[in-house]
């Protein structure tokens, strides 16, 4: 604790000054054309702020893939150069040959990291903390960064929902072959909701986990039997103590074949007796939840409250 805290403290530092960017899709600035950013990707990006630990995207992040910077897309760091520094923000220990700049801080301890191409702010960067052999950490936040994940046709997405995504995503980011998980939420009639919105139990979404895949790995089978292993699939009113439609049990399939899965091991059960509350959908958007709510147990560091895993088939 005390090793984190102190490493919060020397990269949470807020240096204003720094003048706001246009809201519009494209910013121009010479011959440079920015990304629109959101008020909090401005404040960090463009006034150098610092996003809280262990609330960033891609903390947990282990997909193979680039980074790239958020404000003008210029390549930064590749996912083969990440490690788990347990700092609370992506670390790096290189960067791709000259995408990043160091610059001395403003509290004149700290060296600062800068895109290269654009100036946006991207962290600070630290030397001889021993965590690598290269004995550098690029301390990033993910607001700064976004991901492009590495084309790989073995890789499969499958939708479930199970009540809360936090409890549904726990057991499927532990599951073998599974390469990454994301929660978000499915099936309503509303673009882009908020947690706020879904919770107020009017758009019509259930709170939905999306699983990434290996299929040469693991099936789409294994997959369903882990869900209806890690939750009361007869529960009709939500799961567990959270009551509500957003907390239903159902199979988001994307075809024929992944419905005809799903039926199977649901037919399975009735001849064993459980009455199956478990409904099959059709996937439709995905939309993501905001970024505290990803891997949130793996932040938090504590397991699931309404999600237990029970050994039902053999």
């Amino acid at each position: 604790m005390k090793l984190r805290l102190f490493i919060y403290l020397l990269c949470t530092v807020i240096v204003g000054g720094v003048s706001c960017v246009q809201s519009q899709n494209k910013i121009e600035q010479g011959n440079m054309k920015y990304n629109k950013l959101s008020p909090e990707e401005e404040r960090v990006i463009i006034h150098k702020g610092t996003e809280v630990p262990y609330t960033g995207e891609y903390v947990n992040n282990k997909r193979a893939g680039m980074y790239v910077c958020r404000r003008c897309n210029a390549p930064l760091y590749n996912s083969s150069d990440k490690f788990d520094s347990h700092c609370g923000w992506p670390s790096f220990d290189d960067e791709i040959k000259g995408a990043v700049k160091r610059v001395p801080d403003a509290d004149g301890r700290r060296t600062e990291i800068i895109c290269a191409n654009c100036g946006a702010h991207l962290g600070h960067v630290f030397l001889n903390e021993g965590f690598t052999a290269k004995e550098t950490r690029h301390c990033v936040n993910s607001i700064s960064l976004k991901f492009i994940p590495q084309e790989n046709k073995m890789i499969k997405k499958a939708y479930f929902a199970s009540g809360c995504f936090w409890g549904t995503e726990y057991y499927f980011m532990k599951a073998k072959g599974v390469a990454h998980t994301a929660v978000g939420f499915m099936g309503g009639h509303v673009d882009h909701p908020s947690y706020e919105q879904v919770c107020q139990k009017n758009t019509g979404h259930l709170e939905t986990t999306e699983v990434e895949y290996d299929t040469s790995k693991t099936t789409y089978e294994d997959l369903v039997k882990l869900f209806f292993e890690t939750h009361d699939f007869t529960q009709t009113n939500g799961q567990g103590p959270d009551i509500g439609p957003q907390y239903l049990s159902c199979i988001f399939y994307a075809d024929e074949n992944e419905k005809s899965i799903a039926e199977k091991y649901i037919s399975i059960l009735q001849k064993k007796g459980y009455k199956v509350a478990t409904m099959l959908k059709p996937l439709s958007t995905f939309w993501k939840a905001e970024d505290y709510h990803q891997q949130y147990y793996e932040h938090k560091g504590t397991t699931p409250y309404c999600h237990v895993y029970k050994k039902i088939f053999e």
